[in-house]
């Protein structure tokens, strides 16, 4: 039985280079995950997965070696997979925190998913099971980076996309709103706008509208600059929706 006299490094109270190998290899496969969801422009990203994937490899070292030294005493027992339990019901408020939803479009989700593979992954590898933790690395890449190309493939029908829409236009004319008519005409759905204010009746305002559709963004683009008080115009791809 383990006790307060025992050596600092020792393999037998859970201290030892197992233990910290566990924990390097965690580190190494949630940076992994972490890196191609940062790569993605995600919300939680490389510091956030790694994070999640150390910290629950520490929490399964500790559910497997941290109470050691009472296993030994008269009415004491201790069930391992308690703590791992709890690690599960923890990260779903991280992950809770990652979804929301905004005009009836849902974001987050492959995000929040992604986080709860590294939880397991963490777990894991904190439970000496390295192989599986390696494996299940390979896999999320393979979902995630993988899956896209294959559904474009047998996709038949165009896929809906966000589209970023940066506008300015003449003030004092009441140009908005005809503007988002022709975007919702054309087979957009508005997400998101933005309005900046101007100083002056005289100066130019600009807006950010964010749209989804699968429409041709070409035409969009061709008539709102048809009308006469639009100034310039962009469009661009905005972060895929999950």
């Amino acid at each position: 039985m383990g006790g307060l006299a025992d050596p600092l490094w020792d393999p037998g109270n859970g201290q030892g280079v197992r233990q910290l190998a566990e924990l390097g290899l965690a580190l190494v496969l949630s940076s992994l995950i972490g890196w191609e969801r940062a790569a993605q422009q995600k919300s939680a990203g490389l510091r956030t997965h790694t994070l999640v994937g150390i910290a629950s490899a520490l929490m399964m070292e500790v559910s497997q070696h941290g109470f050691s030294n009472v296993l030994g005493l008269d009415h004491v027992s201790f069930d391992p997979s308690r703590v791992a339990s709890q690690i599960v019901s923890g990260i779903g408020f991280i992950g809770g925190g990652i979804i929301f939803v905004r005009s009836d479009a849902v974001r987050g989700l492959t995000t929040a998913a992604t986080v709860w593979l590294t939880c397991a992954v963490g777990m894991a590898c904190g439970g000496g099971l390295p192989l599986l933790a390696m494996a299940v690395t390979v896999l999320h890449f393979l979902v995630v980076r993988g899956y896209p190309l294959l559904l474009r493939k047998v996709r038949t029908d165009p896929a809906p996309s966000a589209v970023e829409l940066r506008m300015s236009y003449r003030t004092g004319t009441a140009l908005l709103p005809q503007l988002m008519q022709t975007c919702t005409r054309r087979g957009f759905r508005i997400l998101q706008i933005r309005v900046q204010q101007t100083p002056g009746q005289a100066d130019p305002a600009r807006v950010l509208l964010e749209l989804d559709g699968s429409a041709d963004t070409g035409g969009l683009a061709t008539e709102l600059l048809q009308n006469d008080g639009v100034i310039d115009l962009a469009l661009r791809p905005s972060a895929e929706p999950e």
